[in-house]
């Protein structure tokens, strides 16, 4: 049975992790762009009427800017998070080396995607002659012909072509899909903002635990916007699947990101996210006026 529409103000338990490490795990299941933007399309009318009612959100430059710094508070402990590009470090999550300012990592494909594509356009690039390693470990965890990546990846960084190509392979992949499928199902800025978030930890990929496995469960519980559903009853329906995939993995188990920043922007009613923004996140307050 589908969630009624209203929304019940629960009390959210507080996780807060022992250690705040320097970069927080991300999972990136597949970062192979789903084949299908939908496992279940909205009805034609409601998603025009959606598009139409739906503000620009994300889309808007500030706003873009926003959702950088709430994501670079989860996965960087900092607001500024420019300051990642030349971020990497295996954080001992299963996946490689995890890098940059999305935390592309080398054991899910994004990492991969972003150095062929970098290469292609500048071959004398200094990552270019790790591409055949970077082969060889996608999928897995493994540092083999990868002896000295950290330090080429942290001198490419200050090359302005690579920080625009960690720019581009971000949007490409993670941020404008989430957006746009956001708008599609009528949410608003905050609405994007979850997506997006759930998108870069969970990766793009249709499979279990991907962004569009836990859209799909959600989609089971409560209507979208774009269905003529409550936007704050489907975007708690879609958080409370989201954390409890979280929990089910032992590199996500803190699900501050959610219980003290989304969940109580969505409690508040800033479905436009609108600033000034205060939020927690591994015990750490973050302020954005």
């Amino acid at each position: 049975m589908k969630r009624a529409g209203v929304l019940m103000l629960v009390a959210v338990p507080v996780v807060l992790a022992a250690t705040v490490y320097g970069f927080t795990p991300t999972l990136h299941d597949d970062a192979r762009p789903a084949l299908h933007d939908d496992a279940r399309p909205a009805r034609p009318s409601a998603t025009r009427q959606s598009k139409a009612k739906t503000p620009e959100g994300l889309f808007v430059p500030a706003e873009k800017e926003l959702a950088q710094q709430l994501v670079a508070s989860a996965e960087n402990s900092t607001l500024d998070w420019r300051s990642a590009y030349g971020y990497i470090e295996d954080i001992g999550d299963g996946q490689g080396y995890t890098a940059g300012i999305i935390g592309f990592c080398t054991g899910t494909h994004d990492l991969l995607l972003l150095v062929e594509r970098y290469t292609k356009d500048h071959p004398a690039g200094g990552l270019a002659r790790y591409l055949p390693a970077l082969r060889r470990v996608d999928g897995t965890d493994s540092h083999q012909g990868l002896d000295g990546f950290p330090a080429a990846w942290k001198k490419e960084a200050l090359v302005p072509a690579f920080r625009a190509a960690q720019d581009a392979e971000r949007d490409r992949v993670y941020f404008d899909p989430a957006v746009r499928r956001a708008r599609l199902d009528g949410l608003g800025t905050l609405g994007q903002f979850i997506y997006y978030d759930a998108m870069v930890m969970h990766g793009p990929g249709t499979g279990t635990g991907g962004f569009y496995d836990l859209r799909t469960r959600a989609m089971a519980q409560a209507d979208t916007p774009a269905e003529g559903g409550s936007e704050k009853v489907y975007l708690d329906a879609f958080l409370d699947i989201r954390r409890a995939a979280m929990k089910s993995t032992d590199a996500h188990r803190d699900t501050t990101r959610i219980d003290t920043a989304q969940r109580e922007f969505l409690y508040a009613g800033n479905l436009d996210l609108r600033t000034p923004l205060e939020w927690k996140v591994y015990g750490e307050t973050y302020k954005v006026p």
